[in-house]
């Protein structure tokens, strides 16, 4: 019998080594999986590489997990908003790795992954420093520049509502990459407010098939926003 639900955080992350790369869902903390992410804090990592849409956010998620001195690089779309003290601070001294990606080119290089497309042209970035060292290609008068798929060991994504089998249901903007995330990594790991039984969800609205989900975690939600 397929099951994918697992007791609790520390077992759902417990296999994850030092080094490793690992996707973070979220768009700011809209969506960040904050109790997964603390799981990594009590891991003690290092060397790791993380993939976000940005470089965290304060003093909570991931800004603590880049703070704790974890991370070794960051690929991201958006590093410096006005509360990235702890990103800035590290970058500074020259302890953290940036890789900036426009923020398209982010979404369609996981999707990439995610797909099997083993590169594309886009024209984002074309002559700027961001496309220095790539190949570019002039195609029916436009540039464009190559980009390669980024792929991961694992996925840490939140969702709103899952069934034993991994399939997923997200709610509103908490959806933004955790569906592109969840098809590009090897192992995709996800934390829910709720459970729920297989047929409870609608196959017409499963976002994320269980497919592409191996570990699902209860954690009890603290936002009243979810319980509506």
């Amino acid at each position: 019998m397929i099951n994918k639900f697992r007791d609790s955080v520390d077992e759902v992350l417990a296999d994850i080594p030092d080094g490793a790369t690992i996707m973070i869902g979220g768009f700011g903390l809209a969506g960040q999986p904050i109790d997964l992410i603390n799981g990594l804090l009590r891991r003690k990592l290092s060397g790791l590489t993380i993939v976000n849409n940005n470089a965290g956010n304060a003093d909570e998620g991931l800004a603590l997990l880049v703070k704790s001195g974890a991370v070794r690089k960051v690929i991201c779309s958006f590093p410096r908003q006005v509360d990235s003290w702890h990103f800035d601070a590290k970058y500074h001294a020259g302890e953290i790795e940036l890789e900036l990606v426009p923020q398209g080119n982010l979404a369609e290089r996981i999707r990439a992954a995610g797909a099997g497309i083993g590169a594309f042209f886009t024209p984002s970035g074309y002559g700027t420093t961001l496309a220095e060292g790539k190949e570019t290609r002039h195609i029916e008068g436009r540039d464009y520049v190559l980009e390669y798929p980024i792929t991961a060991d694992y996925a840490l994504i939140k969702a709103h509502k899952a069934d034993r089998w991994g399939n997923l249901l997200y709610r509103k903007t908490s959806r933004n990459f955790g569906p592109i995330m969840a098809m590009a990594a090897t192992t995709t790991i996800v934390q829910v407010p709720y459970l729920v039984e297989l047929g409870d969800l609608d196959p017409e609205n499963v976002v994320t098939p269980g497919i592409f989900v191996d570990r699902v975690v209860q954690v009890a939600s603290t936002n009243p926003k979810e319980h509506s």
